[in-house]
């Protein structure tokens, strides 16, 4: 078998053949490895590479094989971790020069379990400083670019990990998502993230853990690969023992299937189409990848309706929750250190000093408003389908504070409101939400479309996922940059 060919094999295969000793764990994370040396030069998605660490791990998996010992899901599979993610031992820099010399002192419980399924931690994938902005650069380690085109970026703030996954470079990145952070840069690179219910999978360390809108999920290529590591992470459905996150004390079931989706088709599953959420505008190529995926849903037995009536996405008080919560907490950091922070940091954080208390108040009462407004959806709906994006990715150097971004020559807002304004409504309300390809834009960048359900249904839009890949297959493709030499 060709590098080539184990770079771009699913990590499903992947753990299979290594229980059935058909390929080594050893050979394997070496020819990553050898990837990554190769191709992460010209991308950027790697902070930080454990080579002896994932080699040792391999011969370990190796020599669990041989002894016949009882094998993880996903042993002597490779998988990155977002900087974002504590790993014992290892720096933890967070994307920030203030942070340059941290190493982790625990494994989160994300990496624990990823572990404890036989996966081998490869290192640490880039994020933009604290993850607060929708590409990946920064002033403390340049420019992550994007594998299908290198003056692109491959989203943010889990941008290291979709670069790395979409090159070859590991068939899985954990990814963090507090306003689409996983589902904007797969849907940049060409992949599949999964945004999971809110608890499913714990989040131990945010400082506000009641008001939580963050989450860790996978970017991979395939939707099996998502469903699998999905399940990993969330332990197949049990509460975490003693768990500091107390939306993952009594998690949302787990595991049911509307039985609608049980067979090939999907006759009779009622679909609300958003052709836009916030946004002004979405680009023609998006619009008719879009169209075509709906399309083979509607061939699929799927009743497709376009939700027409006004809707209030919570796009402001949205807006001063994010960046309100980005000035309380770099405040502590600027007396020290703003003169080798991000510009964009610095900007989102002095636009939240102006929001009062109770703008922020008023923003928390929003946030339920539209969690109650989704709900509603789901009376009408089984699932909703979207973009996940408004156009391909932009152009490496875009000032996310400042730059408008441009859908087919027009301008519409920055980032949150012209490119992500489908994403972030799903961080306020906990809803699930999956995002896979839905084919390639007139530039040669991928599109992809967006599933949501409701709270708990992973099950469910993995499933319509991966009806819609088998009908339209995307993991085929592979970028012209890549990690076979």
């Amino acid at each position: 078998m060709s590098n080539a060919d184990l770079l771009f094999m699913s990590a499903v295969e992947a753990a299979a053949l290594i229980r059935r000793g058909k390929i080594s764990p050893v050979e394997y994370v070496d020819a990553i490895l050898s990837g990554i040396e190769h191709a992460n030069p010209k991308l950027n998605a790697f902070s930080h590479v454990m080579a002896n660490h994932a080699r040792r791990s391999a011969v370990a998996a190796e020599q669990a094989v041989r002894r016949g010992d009882e094998l993880g899901p996903l042993h002597g599979v490779p998988v990155s971790i977002k900087d974002l993610v504590e790993v014992d031992g290892v720096p933890f820099r967070r994307g920030t020069a203030i942070f340059a010399d941290a190493v982790g002192e625990k494994d989160d419980i994300t990496v624990q379990r990823l572990r404890a399924a036989g996966a081998i931690i490869l290192g640490k994938t880039t994020t933009p400083e604290f993850g607060v902005k929708a590409l990946t650069d920064g002033p403390s380690f340049g420019i992550t670019r994007n594998p299908w085109n290198l003056e692109r970026t491959p989203g943010g703030s889990s941008g290291g990990a979709a670069a790395a996954v979409a090159a070859g470079l590991g068939p899985l990145g954990l990814g963090t998502d507090g306003a689409g952070s996983i589902r904007g840069p797969a849907a940049a690179c060409g992949l599949v993230g999964l945004k999971q219910t809110l608890g499913v999978v714990p989040r131990e360390d945010p400082a506000d853990a009641l008001g939580n809108t963050t989450y860790a999920g996978p970017i991979t290529r395939t939707v099996t690969d998502a469903a699998v590591m999905h399940a990993v992470l969330a332990g197949d459905g049990a509460p975490a023992p003693l768990s500091l996150d107390p939306w993952a004390i009594t998690p949302a079931p787990q595991g049911r299937l509307r039985p609608l989706l049980i067979g090939a088709k999907a006759t009779g599953l009622r679909l609300g189409y958003f052709a836009r959420c916030a946004n002004p505008l979405v680009a023609k190529d998006v619009t008719a990848n879009t169209n075509a995926m709906l399309q083979t849903l509607t061939e699929l037995g799927a009743e497709v309706e376009e939700h027409t009536e006004a809707f209030d996405w919570a796009e402001p008080p949205g807006r001063v929750l994010y960046q309100a919560g980005i000035a309380v907490g770099m405040a502590k950091y600027l007396p020290k250190w703003q003169n080798q922070m991000d510009p964009v940091t610095l900007a989102f954080a002095e636009r939240g000093t102006r929001f009062t208390l109770a703008d922020w108040r008023e923003a928390e009462w929003a946030r339920t408003a539209l969690f109650r407004a989704v709900q509603g959806l789901f009376e009408q709906y089984d699932l909703l389908v979207m973009p996940t994006m408004a156009r391909t990715a932009l152009p490496v150097g875009h000032d996310a504070a400042n730059d408008q971004v441009m859908v087919d020559g027009v301008p519409t807002g920055i980032t949150r409101q012209g490119w992500t304004a489908y994403q972030y409504p799903f961080n306020l309300t906990g809803h699930p939400a999956l995002t896979i390809p839905s084919g390639f834009g007139t530039d040669g960048l991928p599109t992809a479309l967006q599933i949501v359900g409701p709270w708990g249904s992973e099950t469910d839009i993995l499933r319509l996922g991966a009806m819609l890949e088998q009908a339209r297959p995307w993991a085929q493709h592979r970028p012209p940059v890549h990690g076979a030499a």
